[in-house]
């Protein structure tokens, strides 16, 4: 039996019709470029870069708190040479064993803020979100050969994936993610792919991000696709050969053993396991780890993208791949189940997205108007270029979130004692101020194991009545308490009831304030103040 007779026929590109060339042959040279930079097709993807320009740059924020210790992390490299494996940044766990599990990703981000400033930071994320969004596109027409219907299923995922835009290091996963799917697609389609490049991928991906356990879920869910021969009413399958079967076998093996090659060994490795089983109030109290809301636009997308292929489910006579689904599935649940995931639903869904809209039709050069296209990417990249965020807008922004006006004051007047801070602020104030040690910051892993996590979550709900903070202030020694302040109208600086409480204590006095931030400090004459009211 051929090797042709042993794959999912439904996946195989779609051959070349009524003489339509392919859209991505415009000749060689010079001159093929120029047709290939001024195409219609040119339009399309540069329209595809702008939707990430909006949702990446236009907003000058910075919306990661992860980032300044990514940083800080990335510095300490350099610097001394060696990996941190001990909290250096807290009182509250200084000295306890961590597991840096993102190092390889912080590195790319320390180097454009040594390089460029805040600015780098974001326009690091944009090219990163580029090329993310550039490979998806080739992998959404090389799964539908229709370009118009694989440019606007990545439209859609995009829409989806906003929810990680950022200076976040879970980007570089996303690359290596859909380049695995770009191998596996090919190795799907022809039978034959450079399946030996996964390991290797592996490799790097486990010293970037924890998610590559997804991208080896959605490698097993692949490979065990082609373990069974049949179709179920729209679905089909069809068994590997026993030499694609052993170079699944041969490649999956690889890439688990090249998992262990890191600075911390199976520590890392076990890490997205201690996150799924045993990080239960970091999974119950961090925003991107709540369920899709379909109330809101996010929710409605995701929706609108079930209800789509439940219509073409029903009404294209299209067969899918077993593989198709499998993936799908375990995509739909994971977004559904975790806002973060959506980006995985978006990378999984555009190629099958692509195919269902295949109805779109298929690009006729001779309609090409290049003129036309020339000042429409002009004036793209001319927008692009001038709507830039600039460093002082950056900055200003990440003001109005972070307390950037108290950070002279601490220099002038340094704490004399432990300080309680705002969560989001924790690795703002390490970056900017390393000798101040933080109560929390966004590493949750460490403070949830420990016990602070859920003390700081009891401290956001004190009262002056009958959830007094005083026993938890005493019990880490807290002189000074740094918090947004009560008044706030940031949303993102929501901090509880505890600033209220202690303005209204007369045991604390209020040393700074801004609309930002509020310091406060405890009377050093509290007690005998308080023995004399009675």
């Amino acid at each position: 039996m051929t090797v042709s007779s042993e794959l999912d026929m439904s996946s195989v590109p779609k051959p070349v019709l009524d003489g339509q060339p392919d859209p991505f042959s415009f000749g060689r040279g010079i001159r093929g470029w120029c047709r290939a930079g001024t195409s219609f097709l040119a339009v399309l993807t540069l329209i595809l870069i702008v939707l990430q320009f909006i949702f990446a740059m236009y907003k000058p924020d910075l919306n990661d708190p992860d980032i300044w210790w990514h940083m800080r992390n990335a510095q300490y490299l350099f610097q001394h040479h060696q990996f941190p494996r001990l909290d250096m940044y807290s009182f509250t766990v200084a000295g306890q064993p961590w597991v840096n599990t993102e190092w390889l990703s912080e590195v790319p981000f320390y180097l454009a803020y040594r390089a460029f400033g805040l600015v780098g930071l974001k326009s690091l994320s944009f090219f990163v979100l580029d090329l993310i969004f550039l490979l998806l596109l080739y992998l959404s027409y090389q799964e539908s050969r229709n370009f118009k219907g694989s440019v606007v299923a990545c439209y859609f995922a995009t829409l989806l994936a906003t929810v990680s835009f950022g200076p976040r290091t879970i980007l570089f996963g996303y690359v290596y993610l859909v380049v695995m799917l770009i191998v596996l697609q090919r190795f799907r389609q022809r039978g034959n792919a450079p399946l030996w490049a996964i390991p290797p991928l592996f490799l790097f991906w486990a010293n970037t991000h924890g998610s590559w356990s997804l991208g080896l879920i959605l490698f097993f869910l692949i490979g065990v696709s082609g373990f069974v021969d049949g179709y179920w009413g729209r679905v089909e399958s069809r068994r590997w050969t026993t030499q694609q079967l052993r170079k699944l076998i041969l490649t999956g093996a690889a890439s688990v053993g090249a998992l262990f090659v890191n600075p911390y060994g199976w520590s890392l490795v076990y890490y997205p396991f201690d996150l799924a089983f045993r990080q239960r109030l970091n999974i119950a109290h961090v925003q991107e780890w709540i369920s899709v809301d379909f109330h809101d636009t996010r929710g409605k997308l995701v929706l609108l993208l079930i209800i789509g292929f439940l219509l073409a489910a029903l009404f294209r006579s299209r067969r899918w791949a077993l593989a198709e689904v499998l993936v799908l599935l375990f995509a739909l649940y994971s977004g559904l189940t975790y806002i973060r995931f959506l980006v995985l639903l978006g990378l999984v869904a555009a190629p099958i997205l692509a195919q269902a809209l295949d109805f779109f039709p298929p690009y006729r050069p001779e309609l090409e108007t290049p003129r036309v296209n020339t000042a429409v990417i002009l004036l793209l990249v001319g927008a692009m270029a001038y709507f830039w965020p600039r460093e002082a807008a950056v900055r200003h922004s990440v003001e109005e979130t972070y307390p950037a006006g108290i950070l002279p004051y601490l220099q002038a007047h340094p704490p004399k004692g432990n300080v309680l801070n705002f969560y989001l602020w924790g690795g703002y104030l390490g970056w900017h101020n390393p000798q101040l040690k933080d109560f929390v910051d966004s590493r949750v892993d460490i403070f949830e194991y420990a016990g602070i996590l859920k003390d700081y979550l009891d401290l956001l709900g004190v009262d002056a009545v009958q959830r007094k903070p005083d026993s938890l202030l005493d019990k880490y020694k807290i002189q000074y308490v740094l918090f947004p302040p009560s008044d706030s109208s940031n949303p993102l600086l929501a901090g509880g009831n505890l600033v209220y409480v202690l303005e209204h204590d007369f045991r604390w006095k209020v040393l700074y304030k801004d609309k930002v931030c509020e310091l406060l400090m405890r009377q050093p004459n509290s007690n005998a103040e308080q023995a004399f009211a009675h």
